[in-house]
């Protein structure tokens, strides 16, 4: 591996998937035999460029700054090194016990993840390795029990560890590994202080790896409480973010978007698991009230549910059990923008500023959307709320087999529009983003769904073209033949009509009282009778508005004649944007099934024949 020194003689490799380097696979890696057979379990055929680059420096000893692309195997890539260090020093005596990884994330979910790669990947070190999520939510006496046995492994955000160290509920004296994963994101989710207090009570010679999808000034700030002569990955794949992904702008009035968005489902012009992301919670409501409407199913994920609800509904989407997510990721969007300007501005006198922190830069520019005009003068540090600062959609989660990112609200920065899209196109598999983008002169026509940011979705658009375009990438304008659509534009008046302001908020107070009774009360129940599961369904009707059952229907005469295709434009249909589903959603359809049988196995009734029979008079 060639290594060079940047312009502060630290060791940097700058690495690209088509180098002519002998091919490194998990056998040729130092690696213990349990670990090796839990990768063959896990069907890791062969490392991914980080883990190429990262594992033979880590199992060397050498602290590691990785940037590398949302998807790329960051996890697995520190987890392994750490569970060999540990094996090697239990190797002779297995009673050990001591803390000697700490491995520090911004969210919730990430440490969910992070703890479930960990347990797979021990799965035939029986008792040698042992580690604790702290982030779950037990009380404090049940937190101090877990790490009186003094596991391995911590799993934490900041806070939680400080807590903990505070308390003397933790003892960090014979820490060897630190690990910060998504690095440019803990200092922007609040963890300032908490980091500081780490910084002080972390052990001198602990082993460092910072990992991130990007170098900003913050990671820049990590790397000299924490790094000693850091090994620096600036890892390039021959594929990079969004390359597998086809990126297509939809340009449309604000009402047009809940008319396209009906379309797009209710006529499945796009199948497969779709996330779609939206400005604000209250749009998130909107938007399922509006889809409920038709009938369309769909789940809401947001910083203000309990963190219990927001892991099930991931795994459960994942299974497959859920095709639509709404996602508000207000505070990727809104939250770090600002911040990570403020730090790339202090230290741009100092010449430390890399090109991810310039482009932050450039990104904040006069025309960007600016959340808080008054707040965007000051220089400070603005933290986020409690709720935002353990959670975030975009960066971070592993979500699987995502056909589809739906940008309803378009990010205000462009690097936001890389990390949204990055959900889907992962792992070598292809995908599709779509984007809807308000033109300025239909800005505000129409009130009851406009959206501030909108008003700068052209200016946005170019910023996404221009750094999509660096990329070796493009994003093409696609549209909709919008005279076959409007003959659904009554329809979707009439939903829309009756999604209230009112409607929003009481669906907002439902749901999260549905979510906290499912999160907590019901927990253990389920644990024990795992087949009523379907109770804990997030994608249910919240029913906070008039039900019209007439609209879950389309009637033969509204669609075109061409059927589905005469809905799209022909050169938009050259782009091929449908991606086929090779099959339904069977755990949705079983289980439905099952129900039926249940309930027609419980009533010895006939059959209502009014119900067999059709206009005609004669049997179905």
């Amino acid at each position: 591996m060639k290594r060079k020194l940047d312009a502060n003689d630290v060791p940097s490799t700058d690495a690209t998937g088509g180098e002519n380097e002998a091919q490194i696979t998990f056998e040729s890696l130092p690696l213990d035999p349990r670990l090796r057979q839990a990768l063959v379990k896990e069907n890791f055929s062969k490392p991914t460029l980080v883990q190429s680059k990262a594992i033979p420096l880590a199992l060397e000893g050498k602290d590691i700054l990785a940037r590398a692309k949302t998807g790329s195997g960051k996890t697995a890539a520190y987890v392994l090194p750490v569970l060999q260090s540990i094996l090697q020093r239990k190797s002779n005596d297995l009673s050990l016990k001591e803390t000697s990884a700490l491995i520090l994330v911004p969210t919730r979910e990430l440490s969910e993840q992070v703890q479930r790669v960990i347990v797979s990947f021990s799965s035939f070190c029986g008792k040698a390795v042992r580690s604790v999520n702290l982030t779950q939510k037990v009380s404090d006496s049940v937190q101090r029990a877990m790490l009186a046995d003094v596991p391995d492994i911590i799993i934490s955000t900041p806070a939680r560890v400080v807590s903990n160290v505070n308390n003397s509920a933790l003892s960090l004296d014979h820490l060897r590994q630190l690990v910060i994963d998504e690095a440019d994101l803990v200092l922007s989710y609040g963890y300032e202080d908490d980091i500081n207090a780490l910084a002080k009570a972390v052990p001198r010679g602990v082993q460092t790896f910072l990992m991130s999808a990007t170098l900003t000034s913050e990671v820049d700030t990590l790397k000299g409480l924490f790094c000693r002569n850091p090994v620096i990955l600036k890892l390039t794949e021959a594929e990079d973010e969004g390359g597998g992904i086809s990126q297509f702008a939809v340009r449309c009035a604000e009402d047009e978007k809940f008319l396209l968005t009906y379309v797009i489902f209710k006529l499945q012009l796009v199948k497969g698991k779709c996330i779609i992301f939206v400005g604000d919670i209250d749009r998130c409501y909107r938007l399922k009230l509006f889809l409920e409407q038709f009938g369309i199913k769909s789940c809401v994920l947001n910083s203000e549910l309990p963190a219990n609800s927001r892991i099930h509904v991931v795994q459960e989407f994942n299974k497959g059990v859920y095709d639509i997510i709404i996602a508000a990721d207000d505070q990727e969007v809104l939250g770090t923008k600002k911040i990570k300007k403020t730090a790339a501005v202090k230290n741009a006198d100092s010449n430390e500023v890399d090109d991810d922190a310039e482009a932050e830069i450039e990104e904040s520019s006069d025309d960007e959307v600016q959340p808080d005009e008054s707040a965007s003068t000051s220089n400070k540090k603005q933290k986020l709320s409690g709720k935002q600062k353990d959670y975030g959609i975009s960066r971070g989660i592993d979500f699987q087999n995502v056909a589809c990112v739906l940008n309803f609200d378009l990010p205000t920065t462009s690097k936001s529009y890389t990390h949204r899209i990055g959900r889907t196109g992962r792992a070598g598999k292809t995908g599709m983003a779509l984007s809807f983008v308000v033109p300025k002169e239909e800005y505000g026509k129409h009130k009851p769904t406009s959206y501030p940011t909108a008003k700068h979705d052209e200016a946005v658009l170019s910023k996404i073209i221009k750094r999509q375009g660096k990329l070796g990438h493009e994003v093409r304008p696609y549209h909709f033949e919008m005279k076959q659509v409007e003959s659904f534009r009554y329809r979707m008046t009439d939903a829309l009509r009756a999604v209230t302001r009112l409607a929003i908020q009481e669906a907002r107070a439902r749901e999260i009282r549905q979510e906290l009774i499912k999160s907590e009360k019901l927990r253990r129940h389920f644990e024990e009778n795992p087949d009523e599961l379907r109770h804990l369904r997030h994608d249910g009707e919240i029913r906070a508005v008039r039900i019209q059952p007439h609209l879950k229907h389309v009637p033969d005469y509204l669609m075109p004649s061409k059927g589905k295709q005469g809905l799209m434009a022909e050169d938009s249909q050259r782009h091929g944007v449908g991606i086929g589903k090779t099959s339904e959603n069977r755990i949705r359809k079983a289980r439905e099934r099952n129900r039926g049988k249940g309930r027609r196995g419980a009533v010895g009734k006939k059959a209502d024949p009014l119900k067999n029979f059709n206009a005609k008079g004669r049997k179905k």
